[in-house]
This record gives C-alpha cells, structure tokens and sequence, in this order.
C-alpha cells in the first residue's frame, strides 16, 4: 500500500512524481490561493504548499502528503497564474529579454508522526527578446493558463529561454524532486527501495 498522497490536481506534477516509480495517490485540495497583504514571495509558497498538503491531512492518516506551489517574481512583483490569454501574452511581453524567478514551495507531512517540513526552491528563467507575433502564437498552441508565468518550459515554453539557472530543474515545472527525493528518504520512503 502506497504512503504518499499527492495534494494537487496538476497533471505536471503528477508526471513528475510518477519519475520516481513509487505507487501513490492524489486529490485535489480546494483552498484559497490569494497573497495576503505584504506577504513576501517565500512567505506565500510556503504557507499555500503547506495548506494543500494540510487540507488532506485528516482523510489520509498514516500517510506522507505532498503539497507545492509556486509562483513567479518579476520587477518586485509576484505573479501567479495568468487570468486569460490577454494576460499571459502581456507576461510574455513584460519578460522579454529579462531573468524572472520562480519560487516553487515545497511541504510533506507526515501524518502518522505528527510532523512537517516546507522549503522552497529558486530557479531562474532568462528569456530571449521575443516578437509580438511568437507570444500570440505560443499562447495560441500553448495555453499556458494554469502556469504562473504563462509558459510550460515542459512543453514549448522552452522555445522561449536564452537560458535557465537553478540546481533542479523540475522545480520550474512545479515540483522540486531532489529535495523531495532527500525528505523522503528520510521519512523511509526511498525511491531506490
């Protein structure tokens, strides 16, 4: 029987996670996601993994529950998801040219020890000068509208970076997997068995 629960709906992160060959389950959790008044980037990615994963805490006992969230940060200003295509091309356009960083929460509770630990983890994107005409169209194919950012690099938002700087990649898709990868081990979960 599989220890882990997975607190998203994301079909990214669900990919990510089957990487690892462990058996787990998933569920959706339904919180609000809104910044609070002067809360810092760190501050709310850490808070929103940590309530995903607790929203599921009292259906899952003697379980390790993934939460994660993420969000991007640009001119001192943090993004999430855009709210319609009009918006993710006006992201597009803002970052063209620019480094943007991506904050990715990260939160596993350990229900049966009455425990958690919650992290983030940095990763920048430098895109490349884009045109008009290559944002509508990668909107258009894409619609990278559940993304904060408003691209999949997983998918043709790759087409879009002169490069990327961080230590794991897929925590730009939304689920940082080494340290997710140390935490459970820790906890007895060793994806290599």
């Amino acid at each position: 029987m599989s220890r882990l629960v997975l607190a998203s709906g994301s079909r990214f992160r669900r990919q990510l996670l089957d990487r690892l060959d462990m058996p787990y389950a998933w569920a959706s959790p339904d919180i609000d996601e809104t910044p609070r008044p002067g809360e810092s980037p760190q501050s709310l990615v850490h808070r929103l993994s940590l309530a995903k994963a607790q929203h599921l805490a009292d259906d899952w006992p003697e379980h390790l529950i993934i939460g994660s969230d993420q969000v991007a940060v640009f001119a001192g200003r943090t993004l999430g998801k855009p709210a319609d295509e009009a918006a993710a091309r006006a992201q597009l356009a803002a970052f063209s040219g620019h480094r943007v960083s991506f904050l990715t929460g990260l939160a596993l509770i350990d229900t049966r020890h009455a425990r958690h630990r919650v992290c983030h983890e940095g990763y920048d994107v430098i895109f490349r000068r884009l045109e008009d005409r290559e944002i509508a169209r990668y909107v258009e194919r894409e619609c990278p509208l559940d993304s904060a950012g408003s691209f999949r690099m997983e998918g043709l938002g790759i087409t879009l970076f002169e490069r990327l700087e961080g230590d794991d990649p897929n925590t730009l898709i939304g689920l940082p997997l080494i340290r997710l990868c140390q935490w459970l081990r820790e906890a007895g979960e060793d994806p290599l068995g």
